[in-house]
């Protein structure tokens, strides 16, 4: 008997998606396309699907989050899948979740004009005193900062200052892994 897959992470990230974009953009009722690599995929998943496997368990992952999510399409070209959110979803989630008091705060400091590295330290501070903070020299990015223990989240953000302001990427922690810096 084949073992069940479970989709709960997927479904978590693609919810903390949508909440941070609402918390950046505002909320609409619209449609969101999310794309991820078969990669990541796999990894939220704990399996080692092909594409057209993959196309199948979203298929049934659309399914299983019907009632939250609203139905989602999946479409793919090659091994890059696109999640298309219907606007139903990302109602739900505007109305029935809550969203990350740390990455409310954390947008708010970064959005401000003129912030600086240490002002947005200081929130990832406030919400843990197991803050890794690693100044990088690759060029790729200045700053990896992230709670050790995964609390109040796993996320690597990873912190470019661009001289009068700061900006952000924020990935799993398997995916920063993939980058191999």
């Amino acid at each position: 008997m084949e073992k069940a897959v479970d989709f709960t992470r997927l479904e978590k990230n693609i919810i903390e998606v949508i909440q941070e974009e609402q918390i950046k953009l505002g909320y609409r009722s619209e449609l969101i396309r999310l794309y991820y690599p078969i990669t990541s995929l796999n990894r939220f998943f704990h399996t080692n699907a092909a594409e057209k496997e993959m196309s199948e368990l979203l298929a049934e992952f659309s399914k299983k989050t019907v009632q939250t999510l609203g139905g989602v399409e999946i479409s793919n070209k090659g091994e890059r899948f696109c999640i298309a959110i219907p606007p139903s979803g990302v109602d739900y989630v505007h109305e029935h979740t809550n969203g990350s008091e740390f990455i409310a705060s954390f947008i708010e400091t970064i959005g401000k004009h003129g912030c600086t590295i240490d002002e947005l330290l200081q929130q990832f501070h406030r919400y843990s005193d197991h803050v890794h903070v690693e100044r990088t020299t690759h060029g790729e990015f200045d700053y990896l900062v992230y709670f050790e223990d995964g609390v109040p989240d796993d996320y690597r953000y990873c912190i470019t200052d661009e001289g009068c302001h700061l900006i952000y990427h924020r990935f799993t922690p398997e995916d920063y892994e993939d980058f191999q810096l």
